[in-house]
């Protein structure tokens, strides 16, 4: 797999580890010096050039064999090493995609998927539907992981979110970095999870530091300044979709095209089945658990039967259809699209979100909302 990552810092520790392992040190040295003129303030390049240098007197027994570093920082920097490594050396297979983009918007032409197990963020195209690879970068995440629930956990929220705003450098300080782009969590399914907590941003660091270790932040997603402005350039504000995953799912494309059609199966049949005024089949679509706003199903059944025995036809138009899987635990899926209602009586476009659940086999509707 190509992309913006095989020439990034990455590649070249890579390549760095590989020429310790064949002892090439002096060919290690030269990269990794090549590596700070590039990047002056990387310290994890400083670490290994630190012991490049010492090995040439004495035999290395660890990775960061300075005696006089402090244990934290030393920790820090080699669990960066490892994450940076493991993840570069295990992206996914050329055919292999996320198993949350099912299904992109027209007007999304990008979205970012985000694996805290790896510290690792993906950057997608979306191809005519199909998401197409461009790029990765090396992340930091919470303090204490993933699966945020609650305010100051120090936890990276799990989800499907999207990015808000922009904020710039004047507004938030030199500590996150040239700018910041905040997410939209908690989302509606984070709320009825009774999950709560604010400010999960993605953003850089400090102009005197290249990256952070891999669980430094309080929940945002972190990225190295130079990253940052990458992918700066593919967001679109209130569009792009960001996943995040504690471990991503990869699936082959048939199985991905399968899954797909399956659920927009689902949707076409719950569009077609409100279009006959058939209530019952229409409500069969709607899980026991569902809610709206303050209305259960039962609520929201009796206003739709209501409804519907003041029309003589009705006529449903689904636009802009979006399918993303929620990585989470359950079988759930954020759908969003633009309805065209018309009906003997009435006509209106509005923007939905719905959230699909899968019950007993079958995918069911658990929430449903107007954006």
């Amino acid at each position: 797999m190509a992309g913006v990552s095989d020439a990034g810092p990455d590649a070249t520790i890579s390549l760095i580890m590989r020429d310790i392992d064949q002892n090439k040190l002096d060919v290690a040295l030269t990269r990794t010096e090549n590596l700070l003129r590039l990047y002056p303030n990387f310290r994890l390049a400083h670490l290994i050039r630190g012991d490049l240098l010492l090995a040439r007197t004495q035999a290395l027994t660890t990775f960061g064999n300075a005696s006089n570093a402090p244990a934290d920082r030393l920790a820090d920097l080699r669990d960066e090493a490892v994450m940076r490594l493991r993840g570069y050396k295990n992206r996914p297979a050329k055919d292999a995609v996320p198993r949350y983009l099912l299904q992109m918007r027209e007007d999304q032409n990008h979205a970012i998927v985000v694996d805290t197990q790896q510290s690792r963020l993906y950057l997608y195209r979306n191809d005519k539907g199909r998401p197409i690879f461009v790029a990765d970068w090396y992340i930091s995440q919470g303090k204490a992981g993933a699966e945020k629930q609650r305010e100051g956990d120090n936890k990276t929220p799990v989800g499907v979110y999207q990015v808000t705003g922009v904020m710039p450098p004047e507004k938030i300080g030199d500590f996150y970095g040239k700018r910041a782009f905040p997410l939209n969590y908690p989302n509606e399914w984070d709320k009825m999870q009774g999950r709560n907590g604010h400010g999960i941003w993605l953003h850089g660091v400090p102009k005197d530091t290249f990256a952070r270790p891999p669980k430094a932040s309080e929940g945002c997603v972190v990225l190295a300044n130079q990253d940052l402005d990458a992918l700066s350039s593919y967001l679109q504000i209130g569009v792009t979709p960001v996943i995040i995953s504690n471990g991503v799912e990869w699936l082959s494309l048939d199985d991905w095209q399968n899954e797909r059609t399956a659920l927009n199966k689902e949707i076409e049949s719950w569009r077609a089945d409100w279009e006959s005024r058939d209530i019952n089949k229409y409500l069969d679509h709607y899980s026991d658990r569902f809610r709206s706003g303050n209305q259960n199903r039962e609520a929201w059944g009796k206003q739709k039967r209501d409804v519907a025995t003041g029309k003589s036809w009705i006529k449903v138009d689904v636009r802009n259809l979006s399918v993303l899987r929620n990585p989470g635990k359950e079988d759930l899926v954020m759908v969003s699209f633009e309805q065209d209602y018309r009906s003997s009586n009435l006509s209106n476009v509005a923007k939905k979100r719905q959230y699909w659940a899968k019950e007993g086999g079958r995918w069911k509707i658990i929430y449903e909302g107007t954006l």
